[in-house]
């Protein structure tokens, strides 16, 4: 059985100006998932999925293998699931693990708990989620909670809120889905792993970036006390 961890980074981003490449506690973001990978130590290989020739330039030199996005994958329109598709295409596996750089709080041990967990189930997507214990409304109405009563917060059912921090996908089940015109994302039989609110914050702006930085300091400075 195959294992790949497979980080995305393309070049262009348009609300933080080459977000891949800004750095968190010295390192950027995309080292710091490689080397998480690296540590996690559950992937047969590790590869960064890109367009751009820098991407492959760090890949190479943090030891991991590089795989060159099309060019018309790494605009703003193309969507996740023909990038995903692309790659499994050309990377043979039994099961992709996507590590995002944009949550560079998540840790190598989540990574690996994250990766055996859905390896010892029947689970064909495996999604990381946050829970939100509070309660939620969408569109107005409520999702967890009743207008009828006043409930204490920590009676109620915590509201999963993926993150997509990391994902993970049975090769040929996704492959099947998306040859036949169905969402591949959610295709056949959908788990859930419950990862902390740290490890679920996502960068996409420069306003997460310095909350990201806050976050590290305060960890930092708790495993020192």
């Amino acid at each position: 059985m195959k294992t790949i961890g497979m980080i995305p980074a393309r070049m262009g981003s348009q609300r933080l100006k080459h977000k891949n490449l800004c750095e968190l506690g010295g390192l950027p973001l995309i080292v710091l998932a490689i080397r998480k990978c690296k540590e996690a130590g559950v992937f047969d290989e590790i590869w960064v999925n890109s367009e751009h020739p820098t991407f492959r330039k760090i890949a190479l030199q943090e030891g991991v293998q590089f795989h060159k996005r099309p060019e018309e994958l790494a605009n703003n329109t193309a969507t996740s699931e023909q990038y995903v598709y692309e790659f499994l295409k050309a990377c043979s596996c039994d099961y992709l693990f996507q590590v995002h750089t944009i949550a560079p709080l998540l840790t190598a041990k989540q990574i690996t708990g994250f990766t055996r967990a859905m390896l010892n189930s029947d689970y064909d997507v495996f999604l990381s989620v946050v829970n939100e214990q509070i309660e939620c409304a969408i569109g107005g109405n409520p999702i967890n909670f009743t207008y009828d009563v006043k409930t204490n917060s920590q009676e109620l059912i915590p509201v999963q809120k993926i993150t997509w921090s990391i994902t993970g996908w049975r090769a040929s089940t996704y492959l099947s889905a998306y040859e036949s015109k169905r969402c591949a994302t959610y295709a056949g039989k959908v788990g859930f792993y419950t990862i902390d609110r740290a490890s679920g914050h996502i960068i996409k702006t420069k306003a997460d970036l310095a909350i990201a930085e806050s976050l590290l300091a305060l960890s930092q400075s708790e495993m020192t006390e």
